[in-house]
């Protein structure tokens, strides 16, 4: 297990809440790049491959829970994008 790779994964995590209520509250998807989101939550489930074949540590916890932020992230940008054509 790596203090530094759980230092990153944390520092990255912490800002999704914070744009998960921005998502939820505006219902807009200014600011929002879905490809970004995409790339990031590819990024985020090879980490999670990686550690279930390769190294498996509890680390692994971290890259699920930034993998589920940015899930719903994605989720939002799509219904935010439902309600912004339904207006």
């Amino acid at each position: 297990m790596s203090f530094f790779e759980i230092i990153m994964l944390v520092c990255f995590g912490s800002a999704w809440p914070a744009s998960i209520s921005k998502s939820y509250t505006s219902r807009d998807n200014s600011g929002k790049s879905l490809a970004f989101m995409l790339i990031i939550f590819t990024g985020y489930v090879s980490g999670v491959f990686h550690k279930v074949f390769y190294h498996y540590d509890n680390v692994i916890w971290l890259y699920v829970l930034n993998a589920l932020l940015v899930g719903i992230d994605i989720c939002l940008y799509f219904r935010n994008s439902m309600i912004k054509r339904s207006v």
